[in-house]
């Protein structure tokens, strides 16, 4: 008897819990972008720009994604071979993060040979949040974050999408719906097909480490010998300080370091390789404190999250393999250029970048951004339809900025149209990209 009251107490409690639960008021647009970083911001502006009623929906306190989250403030490439291959609207959000910032832009007109982090432009944090939103808002986006869609249902003219938003729930019908999460979840959650290797890049964790000494006086040696002591026991691990702990200390930290299989694609991963982050952090500056000379290193900045490098890659109606990109291939339907070298990491032995031969510029078809046999339905970004490694191209910030503006411009006009996007007007589709500055192959 008692342990059936106390069961009905137990259920009493959890119904209680349940109907405090409630239903938002719903939410129609045509376009619904779904994740906020380098892809999803572009794709957002550039559809409301084009006079679609767009909603973004973002599950973090901010846009930006790896560059803000995580920590990447570098984005690049936008040249190749002394000229500009992307421009438009990431290209303008970053000049005016440099600019608003007081910085300077590298001069691109100089050949980086194989050294193309030469050409990547670093962006201020804060400033680069701040002028996305108000170029969202400004464009007439209706931004919502700390929420995710839970499931997604085909409608007779689109989608709904029920998201989940601090224990309550929203439903948002739409005629069009980008994925830009990076992990291709709402191809996903409409019942499309992903992939993705049994291996992973790692990622890795940014922070900054300030020292209050003259580091051309450390004894590399000395130090090199107490790292690889410390490796031995245990106390660190090699990927704590991956191009080796002398250059950790000369750049304060920054992205040097390794988290071996990191994936943000579920909750519980995410979970775990954020903390696997920062105990590699604080490994780490457990040990510069106890080298002589370095004991007053101090920790001035973490970014919230690690630096995600690999996830799941959407099967779509055509895969960029590596040939393609390295080829320079360009298709009836494409719409943006690419252009970075095939930069697959691994722990092991790092990355030793396969840069494009002179004069070579990749390029992205519409349909390896269209899930196989799906309808009203895009993505841009990391999960664009690639094999491994034209992907490890393919993810960095200024491609997947391009392929946001496209996605943006299909969904906007596919649905004034009332089309899917492999049936949109390419001719269309291209006046628009144009409008707002982007370079088309």
């Amino acid at each position: 008897m008692n342990r059936l009251k106390h069961f009905l107490i137990l259920c009493g409690g959890l119904f209680s819990l349940i109907s405090h639960a409630k239903e938002l008021p719903p939410e129609t647009c045509e376009v619904l972008v779904v994740g906020g970083g380098s892809a999803g911001i572009c794709a957002a502006v550039q559809s409301a720009r084009a006079g679609a009623k767009t909603v973004l929906v973002e599950m973090a306190h901010q846009v930006g994604g790896a560059t803000t989250t995580g920590g990447v403030n570098f984005p690049g490439l936008f040249h190749a071979w002394g000229r500009q291959v992307i421009d438009g609207i990431g290209w303008s959000l970053v000049t005016n993060t440099v600019t608003l910032a007081g910085g300077r832009l590298p001069d691109f007109t100089q050949p980086t040979g194989r050294n193309h982090p030469k050409h990547q432009v670093t962006v201020n944090i804060p400033l680069f949040v701040a002028l996305s939103e108000e170029a969202l808002l400004q464009s007439g986006v209706t931004i919502h974050y700390h929420e995710a869609p839970s499931r997604v249902v085909a409608s007779s003219d689109g989608w709904q999408v029920q998201t989940a938003v601090m224990g309550d729930t929203r439903m948002i019908q739409c005629k069009q719906l980008v994925d830009c999460t990076g992990n291709g979840a709402v191809v996903d959650l409409a019942g499309f097909a992903r992939q993705r290797g049994e291996e992973r890049q790692p990622g890795s964790f940014y922070y900054q480490l300030k020292f209050n000494t003259d580091l051309t006086k450390i004894d590399r040696k000395d130090l090199e010998q107490r790292f690889n002591d410390a490796v031995a026991s245990g106390r660190v691990e090699r990927t704590d300080a991956r191009w080796g702990i002398y250059h950790h200390v000369q750049v304060g930290g920054n992205v040097g370091n390794y988290v071996n299989g990191a994936d943000n694609s579920t909750g519980d991963l995410r979970t775990e390789t954020n903390l696997r982050g920062r105990a590699s952090m604080l490994r780490l500056y457990r040990f510069l404190k106890s080298v002589p000379g370095l004991g007053n290193a101090v920790i001035v900045e973490m970014a919230p999250e690690v630096g995600i490098r690999e996830t799941y890659r959407i099967v779509g109606e055509y895969t960029v393999t590596r040939d393609d990109y390295c080829s320079g291939k360009v298709w009836d339907d494409s719409l943006c250029y690419t252009f970075y070298p095939i930069d697959l990491h691994n722990s092991r032995s790092g990355v030793a970048p396969a840069h494009l031969k002179e004069g070579v510029v990749a390029t992205v078809p519409l349909r390896a951004l269209v899930p196989k046999g799906s309808t009203r339905l895009i993505v841009a970004g990391r999960c664009v339809s690639s094999d491994r490694e034209a992907n490890s191209a393919l993810r960095v910030q200024a491609s997947c900025m391009a392929m946001g503006q496209v996605a943006g411009a299909v969904a906007a006009v596919a649905a004034q149209k009332n089309v899917t996007p492999l049936d949109v007007s390419l001719p269309a589709v291209r006046a628009v990209l144009r409008e707002h500055g982007a370079v088309i192959p």
